[in-house]
Parts: structure tokens; C-alpha cells; sequence
């Protein structure tokens, strides 16, 4: 049984493009065209300068719901569907963060600088295949379930420049999944091949904030964004199991890539009754840094799992329309909006995993953002103000909607080095976000 689960032993670890399912669900309708904009509580994900944008102490929390399928047929006409382990993958990537603008606290020695702290599931990869299905040897089972945990300081150096910096401290957590990076497969009849692991890994990123112009009131007419996240790398460490039992030790070695972004956002309409924007983001992501994800068993034996992906791009475009004074709505601010997305294949033919779809992609996907600001009245029942409690009640609370579908381009895979990968995958995915927002 060993020297079966060895001769056809899958790699042990998965990654999927980032920011395919966003991290706020405002951003998330906008297709993630927002590191310009940053102007709520995910700005500590998406662009950190801009949390010096955010008055007082804010709150952003919520989730994602993710489902979709993946159709393959071989070129025999050999059929099978794959799907994120059931409808929805669960538990659903979520997203948490805290930012205070530390001059408001009344904390003035420092200057004008925010402070926060963020929790998100920044992969989130998940795929099942059937037990039975024509590349049962390859995979069956992968799951990626890491948390990113992000200390994060901005400072306003000028009134119209703002820096940020952060740290990404990368590790697992049974409040994701169970817990570690997994893939299973059956490479022969009755034979279940589980790898797993786990670290933790540190990164930073770096970011800038830059206003070029504004309107009457101060408010930005036209912002430049630049983001830089670091490569960090996880040392896997675990073991390798056949029908649930321990056959060896096991490690692998998982690069995150570097992302470099650049953002541009304009305002053709900002007034004290709407707001309209506009906003492109380019992410460069240094897939080429995974090289291999070579498997070294307890014994000392290597075996050897060459991957060699391309780095890549992917152009983000994002608007949002905003009502600031609707007479029908007084005290809440209601918005809309739509974003695009095109994003390109990392992984080449000859190491394709069917865990992890990747093909040229187009993200399309819209939402509602709806904020109700202190005298506002909630379902005409009571103010938006009195939510809360004691010194906790809210100045504003709002809440962000949001809806993707990621179309994937056919992908025809051939020369794969396990012969039973080859063949056409059909994808396509489903996000749907929440976020729910607390300004104090």
C-alpha cells in the first residue's frame, strides 16, 4: 500500500488567484477596483493609506458565499463535475476589521495617525472531484484554509498623501475548515491518499495614498493608489495518510507570491447630493516564485512535484453611483454599483491541477450599498442611532451587498504529466457578500 500511495503521491498544498472573492462586499460589487477609493473599514486590505480617510472607530465585518461547478470530459468523452465540497463552500471565507483614527480617540501625540487590525480567509480554495472520477489519482480533495491576521498603521503625511504599512501573518486555524492546507486522492482501488499541513508565515505590505485633486469641499476628485504585499513563505508540515492511516511524516514548502497593484479613481460627479466614481486597479502577482511544491517524506525521501507557474495580471474596473440626500430616504446614504474584471491563467498545461481552476477568467458583478446615519429611522421604527448601546450607539450602520460570477474560459489541457488530467474544463463560479459596517 505505501509504495502505491508513493508512486502516485499528489502534491500537498493548493493556492488560488487572490482577491478572486473579494474582502468587503462594497469592493467585491465593484470587481475589487478599489485600492483608489479605500474609504471603509477593508481599506486595510485593499489599500492601508486610506484608512486615514475613516473618522472615529469603524467596524466592517461579513462573509462570502461561494458555489459553482467544474465540468471536465476527457478527449475518450469521459465526463465529470467538480464543486466547492457541496453547493456553497463552508465554512464561508469571512472577513473582519477595526480601524481607529487614534486623533479622534483624543490620542494626539502621534499626529495624524490610524491604527487597525484585520482578519481574513485570503485563498479560500476548495474543490471536490468524485471519488470515482477519471483523475481520482490526481485529486479528489483540495482545500486551502488559510487566515491572513493584519496589524495595520497609516499616517496622513500631507494633506493629500497618506502611507501605510502592515504586516500579513499567515497561518491556519480550525476556525477555517480543519484547520491545515489538505489534498486527498485514491491513486488505486480502496486506496485514499489524504497529505496535509500546516505553519504560520509572516509578510508585510507597504501602500500609498494620493489625492490630485479636489472639490470645494475638500473631498477627493482624483486619487492615485499603490500597493505592495510581500512574498512570504509557508513550511508546511504534516503527514501523509492512506485509508485514514499515518503511512510517514510529511512536508512541503508553499510560496505566497509578492502582488504589486496600481489604482486610479476619478469623480466625474461629487456634490453634497450624489457622488459618482470611476476606478481601474492593475494587479501584477508574482506567481512565478511557485516553483515546485516538492513533498520530502519522514524517511528523507523527496518526491518531486514541479510546478513552474507564470506570473500574471488582472485589470479591475469598478463604479459606484451615490445618493447623499434622498428625500424619500432622509439620513441615509444609498449606493450602487458594478465592476469587471479580467484576469489571466497561471498554471501551464504539464502541472495543471484540476484542484485549482485556472483559466483566462472574466469577473462580472454588481451590488447595493445602504448607510443610515445617526437621525436616520430604521424601518420607520426607531432611529439608526438608538441600535446600539450605551456609549456603543452607532453614529451610522450600513450594509454592503454584493454578486460576482467568474466566468473561466474553456481550458483544453494537454500533456499533462499524469495523462489523466488531460482533457476540456468548463467553469464557472458564484459569489454572493455581506458586510455589515458600524461607524463609532
Amino acid at each position: 500500500m505505501i509504495g502505491v500511495c508513493l508512486a502516485c503521491l499528489p502534491g500537498m498544498a493548493s493556492a488560488q488567484v487572490p482577491r478572486i472573492q473579494g474582502q468587503g462586499a462594497a469592493a467585491s460589487a465593484m470587481s475589487n477596483a478599489f485600492a483608489a477609493q479605500a474609504d471603509d473599514p477593508s481599506a486595510l486590505h485593499y489599500n492601508p493609506a486610506g484608512m486615514t480617510q475613516l473618522q472615529g472607530v469603524q467596524i466592517l465585518a461579513g462573509g462570502l458565499l461561494a458555489g459553482g461547478t467544474t465540468n471536465f470530459t476527457s478527449s475518450s468523452g469521459v465526463n465529470a463535475t467538480g464543486d466547492r465540497n457541496g453547493s456553497l463552500a463552508w465554512p464561508p471565507p469571512t472577513h473582519t476589521y477595526i480601524v481607529a483614527n487614534l486623533k479622534d480617540l483624543g490620542i494626539t501625540a502621534l499626529g495624524n495617525l490610524s491604527a487597525g487590525i484585520g482578519l481574513t480567509v485570503p485563498f479560500g480554495s476548495l474543490t471536490r472531484w468524485p471519488n470515482d472520477g477519471p483523475f481520482r489519482t490526481a485529486t479528489t480533495f483540495n482545500a486551502l484554509p488559510l487566515l491572513d491576521i493584519k496589524p495595520t498603521l497609516a499616517y496622513k503625511a500631507t494633506e493629500n498623501l497618506s502611507l501605510g504599512l502592515g504586516a500579513d501573518i499567515y497561518t491556519f486555524s480550525g476556525l477555517a475548515g480543519e484547520g491545515h492546507a489538505e489534498k486527498q486522492s485514491i491513486p488505486a482501488a480502496g486506496v485514499k491518499t489524504e497529505l496535509f499541513g500546516k505553519d504560520t508565515a509572516v509578510g508585510f505590505n507597504a501602500s500609498l495614498l494620493y489625492t490630485v485633486l479636489r472639490n470645494p469641499d475638500g473631498k477627493p476628485l482624483a486619487n492615485i493608489g499603490i500597493v505592495y504585499r510581500s512574498q512570504a513563505t509557508l513550511h508546511l508540515s504534516g503527514a501523509l495518510l492512506a485509508n485514514g492511516a499515518k503511512v510517514s511524516d510529511a512536508s512541503a514548502t508553499l510560496v505566497l507570491p509578492q502582488i504589486i497593484t496600481g489604482a486610479i479613481a476619478i469623480w466625474p460627479v461629487r456634490t453634497s447630493e450624489r457622488e459618482w466614481k470611476l476606478e481601474m486597479d492593475v494587479d501584477y502577482v508574482g506567481w512565478k516564485s511557485v516553483r515546485n511544491l516538492d513533498v520530502t517524506l519522514g524517511s528523507g525521501m523527496t518526491i518531486a512535484q514541479p510546478q513552474n507557474w507564470s506570473s500574471t495580471y488582472a485589470v479591475m474596473l469598478g463604479t459606484e453611483y451615490k445618493w447623499l440626500a434622498l428625500e424619500s430616504l432622509p439620513n441615509w446614504e444609498v449606493a450602487l454599483r458594478a465592476g469587471y474584471t479580467n484576469q489571466q491563467n497561471q498554471m501551464p498545461d504539464l502541472t495543471y491541477d484540476p484542484g485549482i481552476p485556472s483559466s483566462d477568467l472574466h469577473i462580472v458583478g454588481g451590488g447595493i450599498g445602504l448607510l443610515c446615519k445617526e437621525q436616520g429611522s430604521f424601518l420607520g421604527l426607531m432611529r439608526c442611532g438608538d441600535l446600539g448601546v450605551g456609549s456603543l450607539k452607532p453614529k451610522a450602520i450600513g450594509v454592503d451587498l454584493s454578486f460576482q460570477t467568474a466566468l473561466y474560459e474553456d481550458r483544453t489541457v494537454l500533456g499533462n504529466r499524469n495523462p489523466t488530467v488531460d482533457g476540456t474544463y468548463r467553469t464557472t463560479l458564484y459569489n454572493g457578500g455581506v458586510s455589515i459596517r458600524m461607524i463609532y
